[in-house]
């Protein structure tokens, strides 16, 4: 009886704080609303860039300029985070979002009124703004760590990636039917003709709403977590990334988010493209296979990460996610040569044998990405003090960020050469990481 009175009494002293689901719900309600807007705008961003009859090399360096302000911005959001408070550092990235997204929907028709180089200025100009408010990420993790044990937090960030997979899924799928001629055409019949309606502009101010909407949500249900404050010195920028390496616990994390975020980046910014130029794919059938990307993160992040970090350990889904994103990019490489002839001969037309072939890579490029995001996480939630989440979160994921603007241009350059090149270097660039993760 006195054994029972002290487990149940072991269960209560171990239980999350009151309201933790709630509140791990509203911030992943949140997160998913801020990045279903930035899904949004993938499937339509290449033919945008195209359209202002710029080199193709001009699409990765839009993509870079996001993720440089978002590796500037998020070691500076995560410290304000832990100085100041997660809410009002989510409030500001999210507001600030609609409004990047509202100049992105309306540079091409200032390019036309004031000239090519002018549209070109706001069009990157929009981006870096919305990536500097996409260093929000770390908060939104710091609020987890915040509010979870560390037994609960590999499940609770799997959470916050399978909001980012819902993004994925329902961000590209509105994207590609908001660029769609029918929708388009019906839209430009309701709207005041002042207001540009474009295949590109219809999606940015989407985006934009839904960013106001995470605003509004933020202001109205989002609660600060309970935790101590404790004083700390100011640091700069590049000291925090300094005391980050020589940390090794920390070290071999950052690298790792460096180097799997310049793969997968170099990947992703190409990825439509090479839909387009070897499959014949519009904005709207890409948005359908990001579609089913997202689909497949969804269970990967929400429910299987976090399933085989409990059973196997993370060192080991990390390491299966590396593994499974080579076999991706190398399969992403070769698939053209599957041919696109009907399989079939009185079935559909695009059951193609190098459709089958992009099929299996969205599944493996789905659990990669989300294992070693997720996994990456968790340990570096492990590896930081509890004063100082917002701060590590900060650091890697401005890592992430550096990697993911300096990959974009370089895959850009190689794709221009070899379509295949970007996913050959991206695979080989996870070899490194899997050493890292040895230990």
């Amino acid at each position: 009886m006195a054994s029972s009175r002290a487990a149940a009494s072991s269960q209560a002293a171990s239980a999350p704080p009151s309201g933790t689901r709630r509140r791990i719900a509203v911030v992943v309600g949140i997160v998913f609303i801020d990045l279903l807007g930035f899904g949004i705008i993938i499937p339509i961003l290449p033919f945008y860039v195209r359209s202002f009859g710029v080199s193709d090399v001009f699409i990765g360096l839009l993509a870079a300029s996001y993720s440089l302000a978002q590796f500037g911005a998020a070691p500076v959001l995560g410290r304000l985070s832990d100085e100041r408070g997660r809410r009002p550092v989510l409030m500001l990235s999210v507001g600030v979002s609609g409004v990047a997204w509202l100049l992105f929907g309306i540079a091409a028709e200032i390019g036309a009124a004031l000239g090519l180089t002018f549209g070109l200025v706001v069009l990157f100009s929009a981006r870096l703004l919305a990536g500097a408010a996409g260093g929000n990420i770390a908060t939104a993790q710091a609020y987890i760590a915040d509010v979870t044990t560390r037994e609960e937090r590999p499940g609770a960030l799997g959470l916050v990636g399978a909001a980012f997979g819902l993004g994925f899924v329902f961000g590209p799928a509105i994207g590609g039917l908001l660029a769609s001629d029918a929708v388009v055409s019906t839209v430009s019949a309701v709207f005041p003709s002042f207001v540009p309606v474009t295949r590109f502009s219809l999606p940015s101010f989407a985006a934009a709403g839904f960013s106001f909407l995470a605003l509004a949500a933020t202001v109205v249900v989002l609660e600060e977590p309970d935790r101590h404050r404790s004083p700390t010195a100011r640091v700069t920028f590049v000291a925090q990334f300094r005391t980050a390496l020589a940390d090794p616990t920390l070290r071999p994390l950052v690298v790792a988010f460096f180097l799997t975020s310049l793969s997968f980046a170099g990947m992703t910014v190409m990825f439509v493209p090479f839909l387009a130029d070897l499959f014949g794919y519009d904005a709207t059938a890409a948005a359908i296979f990001l579609a089913y990307i997202g689909v497949l993160g969804i269970v990967n992040q929400g429910v299987l990460v976090g399933w085989l970090s409990r059973n196997v350990g993370l060192r080991s889904v990390v390491r299966g996610g590396v593994v499974a994103l080579f076999l991706a990019l190398v399969l992403l490489a070769v698939s053209p040569l599957a041919g696109t002839a009907p399989l079939l001969g009185s079935g559909p037309g695009w059951v193609t044998g190098g459709f089958l072939v992009l099929v299996v890579f969205g599944a493996l490029a789905s659990f990669g990405n989300g294992a070693i995001t997720v996994g990456l996480a968790a340990l570096v939630s492990e590896g930081a003090t509890e004063n100082a989440q917002g701060a590590a979160f900060g650091v890697t994921q401005g890592a992430g960020s550096l990697g993911r603007t300096v990959g974009p241009p370089l895959a850009a350059v190689a794709y221009v050469v070899v379509y295949w090149s970007p996913f050959v270097v991206g695979a080989l660039l996870l070899v490194p990481v899997a050493l890292l993760l040895r230990r």
